[in-house]
C-alpha cells in the first residue's frame, strides 16, 4: 500500500491511504506558504447500468456488490480502443517478482491489442520506488502515468503537480468525467482523494471505505458465550470478554499486535468514537486533533487497563506483521487489528486460517458500544498523476485510465486480473477464473494500480467469507467518519506531519506499556501543539473557509 501523509493516519488502523495524488497541467505554481482548500467541481458520480446482478446488492451508502461466483457471460465496458497507435509510459510499483516480458506474456500483448497502442510498464519494486521517483523527477523523465506519495521528497507538491503533471479539472469536472464512463462510475468520495490546491489531479484506485476494526475467532468467542457480537452490550462488558478469552496457560490471549501497533489501540479509538485525524465543528469551523479529544484520553485509559490486565499477547508490541498474522492464525490470539482486505482471497486470514484447522471461523470485528465509528482510512488504494501534456494526450490518457477502470465482470477487467483466457486462465464448474502456472506469473504486471473501478466483494472459495465481509461494510460503511481535511492543503502539514506523527507514536507507545505516565499525554498535546500542530490547524481552517465547508 501506499504510504502519504495521510497514510500514516492508517498506520494507526492498520490500512495505508493515500490522497495526495497529484495531476497538473495549464496554471501557475501554487505557492508553498498558503493553505488552499476544496473548491473544484468534483465528477459527477453516474452509475454504470451494464454490471452484473450481484447476490448480494450494494447501497447508495457506497456498500460494494458481492458475488459468490463470477459472471459466466462477460460483457465489453470499453467499445473502442483508446489509443490510435502510439505508445503510452507508465510507472508503477509493485510488492510481487517480476512478470514475464512483453513477447512471452500473452496477457500483455493482448492488453495493447486492446488499448491500441504499446504499454512500455516500468515495473519498480515498492521499496525502491522513491528513490526511483526521485530519479525520474530530477531526469525530466516522468512517465505519463505514475503514482505520487508524498515520502518522495517533494516539499511543495501543489508547485510539483503545477508544474509537472495534467490539470484534469476541465476534463473531468461536473458532467465532463461521462466522457469516460467507467470513471464516471467512481462515487465523489474516491475524487476527493486526488484534490491539489484545489484542482482535481489525481485518478483514484478505489478501495472499500473503510479499513474496518479488525478480526476475531468467532468460535473462540462462542466458547465464551458470545455468539453474536451484539450480546456485548458495551465496552465494560467487552473488557470482560477480553479476560475470559485469555489463557495463558494454553498460551493463549485475547489480542495480539506488533510493532507501531500500540497494543490494538487503533481498535479502541474506534470502538470510543475518536475523530479519523481531525474533528470539525461546522458552527464554528475550528478543528480538534483526534489526540485532543476526550474520547482519545478514554480510549488510551482503556487500553492501559487491558494491557494491565495481560489480556495482550506479552511482548507482541516487538512483533512484525508476519510474527503477528502468524500468532492469530495459529490460535493463539483471538483479536488481531488488520485492513479488511487481509480477510478473503489466497494467502489471507481466512483460507489460512482454514487450512491449519478447519474449525476456524475468523470474521471481521464489528463496532461495539454506543460511541463506535469506523474511520473511513480504505477510501483508495493509491491515487495516480498523469504528465503535462496537451489537451489531446491528456484525453487519450484518461480513456487508457478508463480502460482499466472497467467494472468487475467485463471482460477488460477479467484480462486485467486473470490475463487471458485459455493461456492464462480457464473456468472452474462454476464458472470461476482459476489461473493457469503460466497466468500467474502473467498477471504480476500491475495493471490493477493504474485504474480501477468500485471493488465489488468476491471469493468463490467461500460463500461465508463474501457473507461476512458484506455484512460487515453494510455495518461499518453508515458508520463510517473521515476526516474533514481531505483535498486540503497545509504547508505545515507537507512538511513536519511525519515528525509530529512520529513524536506522537512514540509517547503514547511508552504510555501504555507503562514507561509513562497517562498524565503525559496532556504535555504531548501541547508540545504537539507547540511543535506544528497548531499551525496545521490554523492552515486547514483557512483552506476550509476558502471552501465554504467541506463537501
Amino acid at each position: 500500500m501506499n504510504l502519504s501523509r495521510r497514510g500514516f493516519l492508517g498506520l494507526a488502523a492498520g490500512v495505508a491511504v493515500t490522497s495526495l495524488a497529484s495531476a497538473c497541467g495549464g496554471g501557475a505554481q501554487a505557492p508553498a506558504t498558503k493553505a488552499q482548500g476544496l473548491t473544484v467541481k468534483l465528477p459527477t458520480y453516474t452509475p454504470l447500468a451494464s454490471i452484473p446482478k450481484p447476490d448480494l446488492p450494494g447501497t447508495a451508502a457506497g456498500v460494494p456488490d458481492a458475488y459468490f461466483t463470477y459472471p459466466k457471460e462477460l460483457f465489453k465496458a470499453v467499445q473502442k480502443p483508446p489509443m490510435s497507435g502510439g505508445q503510452v509510459k507508465i510507472a508503477m510499483k509493485t510488492f510481487l517478482p517480476p512478470p514475464p516480458g512483453r513477447e512471452q506474456n500473452a496477457a500483455w500483448r493482448e492488453m495493447e491489442k486492446r488499448l491500441g497502442g504499446t504499454a512500455d510498464v516500468m515495473i519498480v519494486p515498492t521499496d525502491d520506488w522513491p528513490t526511483k521517483f526521485s530519479t525520474l523527477v530530477a531526469g525530466g523523465n516522468l512517465p505519463d502515468i505514475f503514482p505520487y506519495i508524498s515520502t518522495q521528497g517533494v516539499n511543495n507538491l501543489p508547485a510539483f503537480a503545477a508544474s509537472q503533471c495534467a490539470d484534469l479539472t476541465p476534463f473531468l469536472s461536473g458532467d465532463k468525467v461521462k466522457e469516460y464512463p467507467n470513471l464516471a462510475a467512481l462515487p465523489e468520495v474516491f475524487w476527493k482523494q486526488g484534490i491539489i490546491g484545489g484542482k482535481l489531479y489525481g485518478v483514484p484506485v478505489p478501495r472499500n471505505l473503510v479499513g474496518g476494526l479488525g478480526f476475531y475467532r468467532h468460535e473462540m468467542f462462542a466458547q465464551a458465550g458470545v455468539t453474536d457480537l451484539a450480546q456485548i452490550t458495551g465496552l465494560d462488558r467487552f473488557a470482560e470478554l477480553l479476560k475470559e478469552l485469555t489463557r495463558p496457560q494454553e498460551r493463549r490471549w485475547a489480542i495480539v499486535t506488533a510493532t507501531g501497533g500500540v497494543f490494538g489501540l487503533s481498535i479502541f479509538t474506534q470502538l470510543f468514537g475518536v475523530p479519523l485525524e481531525w474533528r470539525l465543528d461546522k458552527a464554528s469551523g475550528k478543528l480538534t486533533h483526534a489526540i485532543e479529544t476526550e474520547e482519545y484520553r478514554a480510549a488510551l485509559e482503556y487500553v492501559i487497563k487491558l494491557r494491565e490486565a495481560g489480556v495482550i499477547y506479552p511482548g507482541s508490541e516487538g512483533f512484525d506483521t508476519l510474527k503477528r498474522k502468524n500468532e492469530f492464525n495459529s490460535g493463539r490470539a483471538a483479536i488481531t487489528y488488520d485492513g479488511l482486505p487481509a480477510y478473503l482471497g489466497p494467502g489471507n486470514y481466512l483460507q489460512t486460517q482454514k487450512k491449519i484447522d478447519p474449525k476456524a471461523d475468523p470474521r471481521p470485528l464489528l463496532p461495539i458500544g454506543a460511541k463506535a465509528v469506523t474511520f473511513a482510512n480504505n477510501i483508495a488504494f493509491s491515487t495516480n498523476l498523469l504528465k503535462k501534456a496537451g489537451e489531446a494526450r491528456v484525453k487519450e490518457l484518461l480513456r487508457v485510465a478508463d480502460f482499466f477502470a472497467a467494472p468487475f465482470g467485463s471482460e477488460e477487467f477479467t484480462l486485467i486480473q486473470y490475463g487471458l483466457a485459455g493461456t492464462d486462465h480457464t473456468r472452474d464448474d462454476q464458472g470461476n477464473p482459476v489461473l493457469t502456472d503460466q497466468g500467474a506469473k502473467d498477471i504480476t504486471v500491475p495493471w490493477k494500480y493504474i485504474a480501477a473501478p468500485t471493488q465489488a466483494v468476491y471469493d468463490p472459495t467461500s460463500r461465508d467469507g463474501v457473507e461476512h465481509v458484506h455484512a460487515a461494510l453494510t455495518k461499518m460503511i453508515p458508520q463510517a467518519v473521515y476526516d474533514p481535511t481531505t483535498g486540503m492543503f497545509s504547508p505545515t502539514a507537507e512538511n513536519k506531519f511525519e515528525s509530529l506523527y512520529t513524536m506522537r507514536n512514540d509517547k503514547v507507545t511508552s504510555i501504555v506499556a507503562g514507561r509513562a505516565r497517562l498524565s503525559e499525554l496532556d504535555q504531548l498535546v501541547k508540545d504537539w501543539r507547540a511543535q506544528g500542530g497548531d499551525k496545521i490547524r490554523a492552515e486547514f481552517e483557512q483552506a476550509l473557509q476558502q471552501s465554504n465547508g467541506p463537501r
